[in-house]
């Protein structure tokens, strides 16, 4: 499938991400050795990761180095995320990710300095191309932290249809380095 052209919808972009992504081969190791540089230059230790769904970057191994937290998806009253320490996350949600129980400790906002963001795709201006949930767009306004975009480097193209909801990240990981959004 050909990259999407710059008219094209969020869901084909979409369907342009997970077909590319599941041909991928497993960068993890070498995103995780670029955010443990990242991190440890800047002195940040207490972040925010995602646990990885089938074709992310697993973030796992930064667990014994760093405060780690994670995320649990609520849907009611409204959609959101909560923040819980990593180790809570025990019960698996409905996306089949690896999530915090409902009665998991809740961690403030406050507490995290850096956000560690996962993506079908990122483009290069720090725009995220995600499921269509929109949690994390509704998770991070106002939150003075540093967002980190964590994506292979086949998923970081130049441009992605974005709204004035979506929330750019400030850096982009990948395999081969970090690069500064401008945001």
């Amino acid at each position: 499938m050909n990259v999407p052209d710059g008219s094209a919808s969020k869901a084909m972009w979409r369907a342009w991400a997970q077909e590319r992504r599941a041909g991928l081969p497993d960068v993890s190791a070498q995103i995780y050795a670029q955010l443990a540089a990242l991190l440890q230059d800047r002195g940040l230790s207490r972040v925010l990761a995602y646990h990885a769904l089938p074709g992310e970057p697993d973030l796992s191994a930064l667990a014994p180095q760093l405060e780690l937290y994670t995320t649990r998806a609520v849907f009611r009253p409204e959609p959101r995320l909560t923040l819980h320490p990593w180790h809570t996350a025990t019960e698996q949600s409905r996306f089949g990710v690896r999530q915090p129980p409902r009665d998991a400790p809740q961690v403030a906002p406050e507490r995290i300095q850096a956000v560690l963001l996962p993506g079908l795709a990122f483009d290069q201006r720090g725009y995220r191309l995600g499921y269509g949930g929109g949690f994390y767009d509704r998770l991070l306004p106002g939150w003075d932290v540093l967002t980190v975009g964590v994506i292979p480097s086949a998923l970081l193209v130049p441009q992605l249809p974005s709204e004035p909801h979506d929330q750019p990240v400030q850096l982009i990981v990948t395999e081969r380095g970090v690069s500064a959004t401008g945001c």
